[in-house]
């Protein structure tokens, strides 16, 4: 189970105590023998990270920020390392309480994710919130509580792969270009979309109809709602390529009543609850079984 919850731990020095013994071919580092060329240094990979008395290799963790995506390295590195060790805290747990037995995966689930979910259950368990907790949220965020805002929009994607600089650069001069001829002549938008566009609604003189938030790519909705009505003076780039983008008209979405939107507010506090309940659980966990080498990851 690869988990994100965010833990803040409080660490000691950056190598394992001194008379802690290491797992077989995680700890350590053999220094005494050269390494033939071409093939990899002898020894195990050095360890920085410990919890308890199970070490974490910059081997394991090389392995895991495969699954941490971030614009920078040691920002991958560093949610690594907190998901291994969040990782290791909840299976030191589940050995110390004899949870694994009872575990029954479900569905796609892997036994130490079944394990961790019923540890989860009966250890950070979260009461369901009330009518009266649901309804001091609703009457709190009423502004936000709304359907979401519609707009009907007319485009013509010209398109290139996102790879594709160049494509990218010539599709763009073709969108200003259009852009100058439709402020001239705009009821030649239709005929424009029919000739130049690569989606399906250029039959429709590209129209798009009345959109809302997830009907499109998330790029093409922040700007796409952000339009004063008419023609848009510059093209709207995603993924696909660059948009000439017409806004026909906008919508806001109206405000739902407490019964509409009631699920998904006692979801939404559920979900806070059962985070904050988890949060704290990996904190007292972190001071039971003690985590060294996280300070300095953090500080960095």
């Amino acid at each position: 189970m690869r988990t994100t919850i965010p833990i803040l731990l409080d660490n000691g020095p950056r190598t394992p105590a001194a008379g802690e013994a290491p797992r077989p071919g995680l700890a350590g580092h053999d220094h005494d023998h050269a390494a033939s060329p071409g093939q990899p240094l002898p020894g195990p990979a050095p360890v920085f990270v410990q919890v308890g008395a199970t070490p974490i290799s910059e081997a394991e963790i090389a392995r895991e920020m495969q699954h941490h995506r971030a614009d920078r390295p040691q920002q991958a590195r560093a949610d690594a390392v907190r998901a291994l060790v969040v990782r290791e805290l909840l299976n030191l747990e589940i050995r110390r309480l004899g949870l694994a037995a009872s575990a029954r995966p479900e569905g796609a689930e892997t036994h130490e994710e079944a394990a961790i979910r019923v540890l989860i259950a009966r250890e950070a368990a979260t009461p369901q919130p009330g009518e009266d907790e649901c309804r001091r949220y609703f009457a709190a965020n009423r502004a936000r509580l709304r359907e979401p805002d519609r707009a009907r929009l007319h485009h013509i994607l010209l398109a290139a792969a996102p790879a594709d600089g160049a494509g990218r650069y010539r599709v763009r001069e073709l969108g200003e270009q259009l852009i100058e001829r439709l402020r001239a002549e705009p009821a030649r938008f239709g005929e424009f979309a029919r000739e130049h566009s690569a989606c399906p609604s250029r039959d429709d003189g590209g129209d798009l109809g009345w959109i809302a938030a997830g009907d499109t790519v998330p790029e093409f909705e922040r700007q796409a709602f952000r339009l004063k009505p008419g023609l848009a003076g510059l093209t709207v780039e995603t993924r696909y390529g660059h948009h000439v983008v017409r806004l026909d008209e906008r919508q806001p979405g109206r405000p739902l009543a407490f019964h509409d939107c009631r699920e998904r507010i006692a979801a939404y506090l559920e979900a806070q609850a059962q985070q904050n309940a988890v949060h704290q659980y990996l904190r007292i966990l972190a001071e039971r079984y003690g985590v060294r080498g996280l300070e300095a990851l953090e500080a960095a």
